[in-house]
């Protein structure tokens, strides 16, 4: 029989450092965990918690082996800290043989450890983990030796982070979102990212309704870490050190060069492990990560006979009767405890008497965007057709016909008569003047 004290002998398999934690340290850490007495028993919240002992990466790492090994929380930190102790106390990757097989759900690629996977991708182990970048040294890397290119897009209340990864990387992310992500389905009140639903899908449930009460989520993909997206993975059946090599595959720790001016606590979510905004993987790896508060807040929503949809990281309610105050309260608590963030600066309670308006589209009668943004466009066709595309191309779009239309088809998809209105005026234009 295995000692309780001491590592599965598969997790110490294939280790790149045998550097331990010293007793000292070890029960530092144990009495640090205990400590907290409302603490949950689970990856993430152990993660949390030794966080604030550890760099993020090795806090993740020490807390699946502790779960793994130590499935119901100790009552004495000496145990604990026998196990710590007997670990690895720095990030490694892990070439596991595992004790059982995975059991993998239905139609995804059976991967039983880190080797096949590798093999998998086209890769060998050392390649692998250079693109799950295992220690993090690429944080500090020279940019071109860096798996992402970063932009700055200004918005009115700060700056959006893109990260989009370099070609290689981005077809290894393809291939785990086509193989694996696209086979697995979020909660049907998401409406986001999907094939097969739009922005009309989110906003049409909430049509002619007397109230709409309106939620964003703040820097939503930033702020899920690497633990809850390993959950995904693990959730499709495979092994802890599988899981954990897709997880880091799929996100990434922003250099530090990258992060000046930026509001500190953003700084702070950009600098741990998250998913990166312009990756192939992150849109379906959201909608996956949030299938726990879709649910939580769909059965909120079906027990006031409320309707509640999400778009990314738009919320939307909506009822008949609906007291928004208490739904709100209520929203925000629910929104707390699966850890993301609603940014109160564009939380919107919306009455029949005012535009109701959800993700660019007004829902008072039917989702259409603003007679306004209608109104704009058909101006600018008029003055295309008499002064020449050119001179009504004042943001400088390399290929400003392909950017109209797809204004047009913006505009026509949830109506389809002013679709029609506006292709006739685009038709007359001499996009070559």
């Amino acid at each position: 029989m295995t000692d309780p004290g001491l590592p599965p002998p598969h997790l110490t398999a294939g280790l790149r450092s045998e550097q331990r934690f010293s007793a000292d340290r070890a029960a530092s850490l144990a009495n640090w965990i205990l400590e907290d007495r409302d603490l949950l028993w689970d990856s993430w919240a152990v993660s949390a918690r030794l966080s604030w002992q550890l760099p993020p990466e090795i806090a993740d790492e020490v807390a699946d082996a502790i779960l793994v090994a130590l499935p119901e929380q100790p009552s004495a930190p000496e145990v604990l800290a026998e196990f710590l102790a007997a670990i690895p106390s720095e990030p490694v990757i892990i070439i596991p043989s595992e004790p059982n097989p995975p059991v993998v759900a239905a139609g995804l690629p059976v991967i039983t450890d880190v080797g096949e996977l590798a093999a998998s991708l086209n890769l060998d182990i050392g390649e692998l983990e250079w693109f799950a970048d295992r220690g993090t040294w690429l944080r500090t890397a020279r940019v071109p030796l860096r798996h992402y290119r970063i932009t700055r897009i200004p918005k009115r209340d700060g700056v959006r982070i893109i990260e989009a990864p370099k070609p290689r990387l981005a077809e290894i992310q393809r291939k785990i979102l086509r193989r694996i992500l696209d086979h697995r389905d979020p909660h049907p009140a998401a409406c986001g990212f999907r094939r097969g639903k739009s922005v009309a899908h989110f906003a049409w449930p909430h049509t002619d309704r007397p109230v709409v009460l309106r939620l964003d989520l703040r820097h939503c993909f930033t702020t899920i870490g690497t633990a809850r997206v390993r959950r995904v993975f693990a959730d499709c059946g495979y092994s802890p050190a599988v899981s954990r090599v897709l997880a880091e595959l799929s996100t990434t720790t922003t250099s530090s060069d990258a992060l000046g001016d930026l509001d500190p606590w953003l700084a702070a979510m950009l600098r741990a492990r998250h998913l990166p905004q312009g990756a192939p993987t992150s849109p379906a790896l959201a909608n996956l990560v949030m299938i726990r508060l879709d649910r939580r807040l769909a059965g909120y929503a079906r027990r006031h006979a409320l309707r509640y949809t999400r778009y990314g990281d738009d919320l939307a309610f909506s009822g008949d009767a609906m007291d928004a105050d208490r739904v709100l309260w209520a929203v925000l608590r629910i929104v707390a405890a699966e850890r993301f963030v609603v940014h109160p600066d564009k939380t919107r309670i919306m009455g029949r008497h005012q535009r109701q308006q959800l993700a660019g589209l007004v829902v008072n009668d039917h989702p259409q965007v603003p007679r306004a943004e209608f109104d704009a466009l058909k101006a600018l066709l008029h003055n295309a057709i008499t002064t020449g595309a050119s001179t009504q191309n004042h943001a400088g779009h390399p290929d400003f016909r392909a950017h109209i239309y797809g204004r047009i088809a913006w505009v026509g998809a949830t109506n389809a008569s002013r679709r029609e209105r506006l292709l006739a005026l685009a038709d007359q234009v001499d996009w070559s003047a």
